[in-house]
C-alpha cells in the first residue's frame, strides 16, 4: 500500500476542524499529521480527540501554534499544507505560501465546494466579506423575517469550539443556561445570546454532519450564521454576503471574504446610515465588478443607547466586541459610535489601566487605542478584563457588546448598553427576497 501524503492544516479552532471532517477524516490516502491554531488565544496545544477525528485516527490529531509552522513541515515531513481559516488580508496569504513552498510542501487554501453540506430543507446563508460587517444583526432580521412568512428556521453558527472538543461535537442553544452548560466564552455568547432573546435555537460545534442533521429535525429551513468573513459549511440555496462601506476595498482585498461577493445571490451593503455616500459608492462599483448579476440591498445598523443622558458630559470608556475591534481591523463599534452621539466629553484611552493578557492584546494590536475589547476566551483574559475596567479612569462604561456582560464579570462603574440592529433602506427588500423564495404555501 502506498504511503499516505502528510498533510497539515493551518487553522484557528473552527473552520480547519470541518476541512478535515469533510476532505480528509475518511480519506485513505492522506494523512492529517497536525492542525495549527492562529487569531485565538489558548487553542493549541489541543488534540482534536478521536471521537471526532475517526477510525483513521486512533490518537487523534495535535494542535501546534502557527509559529511552529516552518519546524513542523520540517519534523512530520509534510506535503501538503492547506489553509483553512478565515479574515486574512490576500498579501498575509501570500507570504504563508511563499514560507511553506520554501520547505518543499505544495500550499492551497481550503476548497469552499467540496466542504459544503447538503441538507434536505432549504438553506439561506449569511456570510460578508470582513469580521464586524453586522452579520449577526442581519441573520437575526432573516430569521425574524423568515418566521413572519410561516416557516420554521433553526440557526447553524459558524464553529467556535473553544473548549473541551470531546464535548463539543454538537452543541444546541435555546435557553441562557445553555451558555453555562456548555461553558462558553464571551466571543461565543456574543453569538448565541441575542439569538436566545429572540426565541430562536442555535446550533453550532466541531462535527457539522451531526450538527445538520440533529437541526433538520426542529425547523424546516436552515439559516447559516456565518462567523468571519468565512464561506458557508451547508449548501446555500439563498447566498447573502454582507459588505461593509466603512472599509471601502476591504471586498476586494480580504480572504475569502471576496469569494462571497463572488458567490452570492443577494448582496447587502449596510451601515449605510453611517457611512460616506463615496465610500457607499466605491462598495457598489466593485460589487458590479465582481458579480454583476447579485440583486443589491442596502441597509442601516442604527445604534441604540439604553441612557444617553447617563452618557452626556461624562468621560466614558467604551468596551467592544472583540474579535472586530482586534483581528477584524475596526478598532471601534456600536459603544464608540453611541458614546460620541450622545455627547460623551471624553472617550476614555483604555491602555494605561490594562493588565494582564489585556494588556497583551493592546500590544498584539497597536491599532487599538479607543476601546477595550471584551476579551474573554478563558478565566485569566475575564479577570484581567475585570481588572481594567476597575482600574480606568472614567465616569461611566459604554459596552458594546451583544450581551449583558455584568451577568460574567463585575463591573462597578455605572454602565450603558449601546445595542443596533439591521433595517432595510432599500427596494427591494430582503423581506421581499424571501418572501418570494421560501413564503409557505
Amino acid at each position: 500500500m502506498a504511503e499516505r501524503i502528510r498533510v497539515l492544516i493551518m487553522g484557528a479552532g473552527g473552520r480547519d476542524f470541518h476541512v478535515f471532517n469533510t476532505c480528509h477524516r475518511d480519506d485513505p490516502s492522506h494523512e492529517v499529521v497536525a492542525f495549527t491554531a492562529t487569531q485565538i488565544p489558548g487553542i493549541e496545544h489541543r488534540v482534536y480527540p478521536q471521537e471526532l477525528a475517526g477510525p483513521l485516527y486512533p490518537q487523534g490529531v495535535p494542535v501546534f501554534p502557527e509559529a511552529e509552522l516552518e519546524r513542523l513541515i520540517r519534523d512530520l515531513r509534510v506535503k501538503e499544507v492547506v489553509f483553512a481559516y478565515s479574515d486574512v488580508h490576500e498579501d498575509h496569504l501570500q507570504r504563508l505560501g511563499r514560507r511553506v513552498r520554501t520547505l518543499g510542501a505544495s500550499f492551497s487554501p481550503f476548497d469552499p465546494d467540496r466542504t459544503m453540506l447538503r441538507s434536505r430543507h432549504p438553506c439561506v446563508a449569511i456570510c460578508a466579506v470582513r469580521t464586524g460587517c453586522g452579520k449577526s444583526a442581519l441573520s437575526r432580521h432573516v430569521v425574524a423575517e423568515l418566521k413572519a412568512i410561516g416557516r420554521q428556521p433553526v440557526v447553524l453558527r459558524h464553529p467556535m469550539p473553544y473548549g473541551d472538543l470531546r464535548r463539543q461535537g454538537v452543541q444546541r442553544f435555546a435557553r441562557l443556561e445553555d451558555l453555562a452548560l456548555h461553558n462558553c466564552t464571551i466571543e461565543e455568547m456574543e453569538e448565541y445570546e441575542p439569538h436566545i432573546h429572540a426565541g430562536n435555537v442555535v446550533y453550532a460545534g466541531a462535527d457539522y454532519a451531526r450538527i445538520l442533521e440533529a437541526a433538520e429535525q426542529e425547523g424546516d429551513i436552515v439559516v447559516w450564521d456565518g462567523g468571519n468573513n468565512d464561506t458557508p459549511f451547508v449548501k446555500p440555496d439563498l447566498h447573502i454576503t454582507l459588505v461593509d462601506p466603512l472599509r471601502p476595498g476591504h471586498e476586494l482585498t480580504y480572504f475569502p471574504g471576496r469569494w462571497n461577493v463572488e458567490r452570492a445571490d443577494v448582496v447587502v451593503v449596510g451601515k449605510t446610515d453611517a457611512a460616506r455616500p463615496g465610500d457607499v459608492d466605491t462598495v457598489l462599483g466593485n460589487v458590479a465588478r465582481l458579480n454583476p448579476r447579485a440583486t443589491v440591498c442596502r441597509g442601516r445598523s442604527p445604534v441604540v443607547l439604553d441612557d444617553q443622558e447617563g452618557v452626556r458630559g461624562r468621560r466614558v470608556l467604551v468596551i467592544e466586541d472583540g474579535p472586530t475591534a482586534t483581528h477584524g481591523g475596526m478598532g471601534y463599534g456600536a459603544g464608540l459610535v453611541a458614546a460620541r452621539r450622545a455627547g460623551a466629553s471624553e472617550i476614555v484611552d483604555p491602555r494605561p489601566f490594562a493588565t494582564g493578557l489585556i494588556a497583551e492584546a493592546f500590544r498584539d494590536y497597536p491599532h487599538l487605542h479607543d476601546v477595550l475589547p471584551a476579551l474573554g476566551y478563558g478565566e485569566a483574559e475575564l479577570r484581567d478584563l475585570e481588572a481594567t475596567i476597575d482600574a480606568a479612569d472614567c465616569d461611566v462604561v459604554v459596552v458594546g457588546t451583544p450581551i449583558d456582560l455584568s451577568r460574567v464579570i463585575r463591573i462597578r462603574k455605572p454602565a450603558v448598553r449601546a445595542t443596533y440592529c439591521f433595517e432595510a433602506a432599500s427596494q427591494p427588500a430582503l423581506a421581499e427576497i424571501l418572501r418570494d423564495r421560501f413564503a409557505v404555501g
